[in-house]
């Protein structure tokens, strides 16, 4: 069963969402027979990358808010990541557009390193305080995974995965989706937002029965009679 989650790699509910996600995977039954595949999705496509600024300044100076306010939130969402195991660093984290991420995740896809791209990406942004719209960083990033230094600056360098990026945007809008995190299972039922595990436990299971009883071989009642098989028996 396919499972497709649309994130941005500037979204801190989304990197919770993940771990929320995972871990109701992990005690799911049939974990081995999902497939997870990332989706981009952009909440500031225009923002302009600008090492010289925090997050917290950001969203101080964009929303009207005073610093102080401006960490009082953030402090919020770094002790609800903690509560999955995730360490925020918002004082280092780095105002970046998210749009060449996105190209270097529908790279390591190709090579089926999708999830260990956002991974990678996610910590590098929240926790270890990396431009993650640098190419050097993405290079680095990518070695990390496996992905070839040379092909990742050769992606980086030109305008490959574009149009793969822009065509999930397009994709979310089709679906009416707004906002990120957002999990669709077997294409018919969505999780939106970094909800609670047993919601995503709940979803699982009511998609997978589904996705089974769609995809299960017929069953035949069969009439024995005289018959010629394969091995010479007739």
């Amino acid at each position: 069963m396919k499972v497709e989650i649309w994130s941005d790699v500037m979204c801190p509910f989304c990197y919770i969402g993940k771990r929320r996600f995972e871990n109701a995977l992990q005690n799911f039954e049939h974990k081995d027979d999902v497939e997870i595949e990332w989706k981009s999705f952009q909440l500031n496509p225009d923002l302009e990358t600008d090492p010289s600024i925090n997050i917290d300044q950001y969203l101080a100076d964009k929303k009207g808010w005073t610093l102080d306010y401006a960490k009082e939130l953030n402090a919020n969402v770094t002790q609800m990541a903690a509560e999955v195991g995730l360490t925020y660093n918002f004082d280092k984290a780095i105002v970046a557009n998210s749009f060449n991420a996105h190209r270097f995740t529908h790279l390591a896809k190709k090579h089926g390193q999708g999830v260990a791209a956002e991974e990678q990406l996610f910590k590098a942004y929240f926790t270890e305080g990396k431009n993650i719209d640098d190419q050097d960083t993405l290079i680095e990033l990518g070695e990390e995974i496996g992905l070839a230094p040379a092909e990742t600056r050769q992606v980086l360098a030109s305008n490959a995965y574009a149009d793969d990026v822009k065509h999930d945007v397009a994709e979310a809008q089709y679906l009416g989706i707004h906002g990120v995190p957002f999990f669709v299972m077997n294409g018919k039922y969505a999780v939106s937002g970094a909800q609670a595990v047993p919601v995503f436990e709940q979803t699982l299971q009511k998609a997978f029965d589904e996705w089974q009883k769609e995809n299960s071989k017929p069953k035949l009642e069969i009439i024995e009679g005289e018959s010629c098989r394969p091995e010479g028996n007739c």
